[in-house]
């Protein structure tokens, strides 16, 4: 994949090709609030420190391609960077009021969830949208701890809690969301198949799941596509699926 295409996408010709080709996809799929954003790594590397030009480039292709989503402005952290690099690279975000939440991602297991307590402490202030990646590969206490030392209002995967009743009775009483890419889950062997998938049991614990792609280019996964997958083989009815919709649009202000 280096190779193939984190070379091409690592030029700002390519960067642009990439969010372009995010809103349009995201159009074609009839998404109606679009969630998606910039690593605080990426200021620099793109826009050369100016944030004001970052926005403004996601806004030109938002109202270039999608005006009528309603988008969201995300900001990423990658977890194997240093915590002082992190921290110098989130306060031009932080001094803006563009943005509606934060995510986590790469190694989980690059360094303890407990040292980004003060990233996320900030962006809390911020009254930002709390989210990590977590649980994916860790284990059902992983996905415990992370909401409670980051005071997460949504996790990323947190698929591994299904190993635990007690921590998905957890989940489900403290209002937790987790947020699932399934197709992803398969194709990275994290579980056998569709038909195998924990989110049923998530859900039948009364945990609230919703369901989302992941890396389009990698995993040909668009919303409706993981939808249609779940529903093929017979994991969730219509009527469940479009439960676990209201779901997700409930979670962003929306009424059906």
């Amino acid at each position: 994949m280096s190779q193939n295409i984190n070379s091409y996408f690592d030029t700002v010709e390519g960067r642009n090709v990439l969010l372009e080709g995010c809103f349009q996809v995201a159009k074609d799929d009839g998404v109606v609030v679009l969630e998606v954003g910039e690593d605080v790594w990426g200021n620099g590397h793109y826009y050369s420190g100016d944030i004001d030009k970052l926005i403004e480039h996601y806004k030109d292709a938002h109202k270039k391609i999608c005006p009528e989503i309603d988008f969201r402005f995300q900001v990423g952290l990658s977890r194997h960077c240093r915590i002082e690099l992190l921290e110098r690279w989130m306060e031009p975000f932080l001094e803006k009021d563009s943005f509606y939440s934060i995510d986590l991602y790469c190694d989980e297991f690059a360094q303890p969830i407990k040292n980004f307590k003060g990233l996320y402490r900030k962006a809390k202030e911020k009254g930002w949208i709390l989210k990590a990646h977590v649980g994916e590969w860790g284990t059902a206490d992983d996905v415990k701890e992370a909401v409670e030392e980051l005071e997460l209002n949504e996790v990323q995967h947190g698929i591994s809690a299904v190993a635990s009743p007690a921590i998905m009775n957890w989940l489900r009483d403290n209002n937790i969301q987790l947020n699932i890419t399934l197709t992803s889950n398969v194709l990275l062997n994290r579980v056998e198949s569709i038909e195998k998938h924990p989110i049923r049991k998530l859900y039948d614990y009364g945990v609230k799941v919703t369901i989302n792609s992941d890396d389009i280019i990698i995993f040909d996964s668009e919303v409706s596509k993981e939808y249609m997958r779940l529903y093929e083989a017979k994991v969730f009815t219509a009527t469940e699926l479009n439960q676990i919709r209201l779901y997700g649009l409930e979670s962003r202000g929306f009424q059906d």
